[in-house]
């Protein structure tokens, strides 16, 4: 073997490359090949077998090469490899190439690019370095299959001519037509797309079908505009044939810190009328002929402990954004909030703005006679501004034990009260938010510390202190919606309130095992004592972020059950329970739970009624708490199920029960929830709630799966909602196909169903389409 390497001043002492081609004298050639014939009459070079030359970033390899120094070319032959320096390999029986490897012509060339996208043609020719021409060319971002390498791919793009620019990073298709596998679907004379390489191009995406009752069938027309490396911007026109022409566009910025985004739309309707053919247009949300809306999302690293965002959206009406499913922003339940949050070791602050939207179709007023519409929600939803959260555990001890603080405020308006009349059966109405202004600080520590003893009895004893500032000012009806609740009211400004609480928790976990188990039972006990809960019982503090109470295994040991800062627990209370948890040796895990709350001594704060309702039928409004318990298992295969529930403390006759089910696997995923919860007349409920819910993903083929999901309402006997639909994904090319179904509840011939197949291809694009139906 003879092994040669040579600067450009020197190719085996006779061939000065850098005086034959003009390159640069700072790279360094190195050939390496079997045979080295040198021909100085005809001034060629040729290496014979094994050769291996590396240049500048570059390496050819090939069974045999020619250098011609008066032409300054290499005819290299032979199962022929060029490897360029950003990893684009290209294959060829014979290439022609000058010995920058700027130019060239290849036959029977085939490329395959860094990231893993493939050229081939009949024959290619390169000039000016950067622009690479293919006749008779093929693209595709398809790997060719290994067991059937003359197999077409599943999608590809043949042409007369490929036209690869690296210096427009652009490939551009002449008289080409789209394949799959194999079968031609589409022709086109010519189009262009972004190289491969590039991850940001200006240019045309592929277009979006939309298809419904009130817009008619649609066309989206994306244009992506790489305004800089960090900031792009997608204009959407889009034309409906029964509403007209609707523009978007949406604005995208990166810095070093963060990110944001700024999206607009907006349309003059022909044909509003098409949206309330069943509700009178007067309570229509969607009566309006010009119709817009902006919005914006962002977030920022101030530093290593500081994050600011935001997510907002402003429309001409509230329903616009729900209505065209404008991207980001088509919630039917949408909250917007600005935060600002921070975290250092044990300390963590939070401060935040809501607004609560509900994108629906009746209006807020009647616009004939200029009343509230009964049937609209949103105007019900509050702006909160501030929510604060603040937290402190400081790292030291105090007193043995460890002490936390915690302070909370809210400050909240809502335009039109937000009140439900009394349910059947109840002997009370709701009045979920009065229309007005309320505000609330609250601070509070806490003060724990564990004690084990010698028999591993563990013991904690709790000390909390907590006081509240609260104030309200009651406008329009929230007086007289206070009144229809059946009880006086203390209504006033401000109220101040204060809450100690001694507690005692023991535990003594107790381990049996077994050859092939371990198990753990723990009995436990809590006792809390503390005065009665101020100003309760409909007294005229609102509750606006403790209205959802649900007693279960989950909270049994908790000190407090209600589920925000506006209601505080009082009394004396005594939490009993039971834990369990297993470990076996083939893998499987067990875990449960037991219990029953007391209230021992004071006043019952679950019994007594706030605007809500919040306690009635929890489980707690006596003095001997309902049963609750929990059980779950866990397999090594994949499977596991839990089932929770809460019993009669007398006749232990069921009043809720959660069940579930899942298992995953490689091909298989499945899962199924039962939840049934007694009626409530007096928290809002009149009648048995029974639903089940299941979905399952089943692979059926390396590339193809198939998938479904359900939720049917047993106790009106409907189907509320379900989907189906199949999809297949490679490397290269993913499908997916889906069909649903949703259903009103309390109006069953409410029916909104939606049909939609995607299809992305790697390096082209996602193509998609939808069609809804709604009938009511």
């Amino acid at each position: 073997m003879a092994y040669v390497p040579f600067t450009e001043s020197s190719f085996a002492q006779s061939i000065d490359l850098a005086e034959a081609a003009g390159v640069s004298t700072n790279g360094e050639m190195l050939l390496e090949a079997d045979t080295i014939v040198y021909d100085n009459d005809q001034a060629t070079v040729t290496a014979v077998g094994g050769v291996q030359i590396d240049y500048d970033g570059y390496r050819l390899v090939a069974q045999r090469v020619a250098y011609n120094q008066r032409t300054a070319r290499l005819i290299a032959s032979g199962q022929v490899e060029i490897v360029s320096p950003d990893g684009t390999k290209l294959y060829s029986d014979e290439i022609d190439i000058t010995d920058d490897f700027r130019d060239g012509f290849v036959n029977a060339l085939r490329v395959q690019t860094a990231d893993n996208t493939y050229f081939a043609a009949e024959n290619a020719d390169r000039r000016e370095g950067n622009i690479t021409t293919f006749t008779r060319g093929v693209y595709t971002a398809c790997e060719p299959c290994e067991e059937k390498p003359d197999q077409p791919p599943i999608w590809r793009i043949k042409a007369q001519k490929i036209i690869w620019n690296g210096k427009t990073k652009t490939v551009r298709f002449e008289k080409s037509r789209f394949e799959m596998f194999g079968m031609p679907l589409a022709f086109l004379p010519a189009f262009e797309i972004a190289d491969p390489t590039v991850k940001q191009k200006s240019g045309f995406l592929f277009p979006r079908f939309k298809s419904g009752s009130r817009l008619g069938s649609g066309v989206e027309v994306p244009y992506y505009w790489a305004v800089s490396p960090t900031a792009d911007v997608t204009f959407k026109p889009a034309w409906y044939s029964k509403q007209g022409f609707m523009a978007s566009a949406e604005w995208r910025q990166k810095f070093d810190n963060g990110e944001y985004s700024i999206t607009v739309a907006g349309i003059r309707q022909r044909s509003p009328e098409e949206f309330y053919k069943s509700i009178p247009a007067n309570l229509s949300s969607d009566n309006e002929t010009t119709r817009a809306m902006i919005g914006s999302t962002g977030t920022f690293q101030l530093n290593s402990r500081w994050v600011v965002g935001w997510d907002v959206l402003a429309q001409t009406d509230k329903n616009f954004a729900y209505r065209y499913g404008i991207d980001g922003y088509h919630q039917h339940s949408r909250t917007n909030q600005v935060y600002l949050t921070g975290l250092n070791g044990r300390n963590y602050f939070d401060l935040r703005g809501y607004k609560f939207d509900v994108q629906e179709q009746e209006a807020n007023f009647d616009r004939e006679n200029g009343v509230p519409n009964p049937d609209a929600r949103d105007a019900r939803q509050p702006w909160v501004f501030p929510s604060f959260d603040y937290s402190y555990i400081p790292d030291q001890s105090i007193a043995g034990g460890e002490l936390s603080i915690d302070i909370n405020t809210q400050s909240l308006y809502r335009r039109l009260s937000d009140f439900a009349t009394p349910a059947e059966g109840a002997t009370y109405g709701r009045l979920a938010g009065i229309e007005g202004w309320s505000g609330r600080v609250t601070a509070e520590a806490e003060w724990k510390r564990s004690f084990v003893t010698q028999g591993g009895l563990m013991l904690t004893p709790l000390l909390h202190a907590r006081g509240d500032a609260i104030g309200v000012d009651f406008q329009g009806d929230s007086l007289a919606r206070i009144g229809e609740l059946g009880v006086a009211s203390d209504v006033r400004s401000a109220y101040y309130r204060t809450m100690a609480t001694a507690g005692l928790e023991a535990r003594w976990p107790v381990l049996f095992s077994t050859t092939s188990s371990t198990h753990v039972l723990e009995p436990m006990a809590q006792i809390f004592a503390r005065p009665n809960e101020q100003h309760a019982s409909r007294l005229g503090i609102p509750n606006e972020d403790a209205q959802s109470m649900v007693f279960d295994a989950s909270n049994l040991f908790e000190r407090d059950k209600f589920s925000g800062y506006d209601r505080v627990e009082g009394g004396v209370r005594a939490n009993l329970g039971l834990r369990y948890s297993g470990n076996f040796a083939n893998g499987w895990s067990a875990h449960g739970l037991v219990g029953q709350s007391f209230h021992l001594a004071g006043r019952n704060p679950y019994a007594s009624a706030d605007f809500v309702n919040v306690g009635a039928a929890s489980g707690l409004e006596s003095d001997r708490s309902d049963y609750v318990a929990s059980l779950g298992v866990v397999s090594p295969v994949g499977f596991n199920a839990s089932v929770g529930a809460r019993l009669d403390e007398d006749t232990f006759e069921v009043r809720r029960t959660d069940l579930t089910a899942g298992y995953t696997s490689t091909p298989v995923s499945v899962s199924a929830v039962y939840s049934f919860i007694e009626k409530q007349p007096d928290y809002g409920f009149a009648d048995d709630r029974h639903e089940i819910r299941g979905s399952a993903s089943v692979r059926v083929h390396e590339n193809w799966r198939v998938f479904g999901s359900g939720t049917y309402d047993v106790s009106n006997e409907v189907m509320v909602s379900k989907a189906i639909g199949f999809a297949y994904d490679d490397e290269c090319f993913s499908y997916a196909f889906t069909a649903a179904e949703h259903v009103n509840r309390e109006n069953t011939s409410d029916k909104r169903r939606t049909v939609g197949f995607q299809i992305s291809l790697r390096t082209l694009g996602d193509f998609a389409t939808s069609t809804g139906i709604s009938q009511n």
